[in-house]
């Protein structure tokens, strides 16, 4: 049976030299976004449709106002 050792073994560093993260900082962007923000991936052709967030959200909006309420059930309800 072979025994435990409390060593682990020896970590390789094979990170190329130029990713070096030496100077990064960890968290810099972390407060950019709201934490009521949902962040989710738009096609390149759909995102240069709209010139901002508050864009996206009024055509958003306008659409939802023309679904009736009982045909789109909502999978993640606002403010959860």
């Amino acid at each position: 049976m072979p025994t435990k050792t409390s060593e682990s073994p020896k970590f390789k560093d094979t990170m190329r030299p130029e990713y070096d993260m030496a100077g990064g900082v960890r968290g810099k962007y972390a407060n950019r976004s709201k934490g009521d923000v949902v962040m989710v991936p738009i096609a390149p052709d759909v995102a240069a449709a709209f010139p901002d967030a508050d864009s996206v959200n009024e055509a958003l909006r306008v659409l939802l106002e023309g679904e009736p309420e009982e045909s789109s059930p909502k999978l993640f309800p606002v403010g959860v």
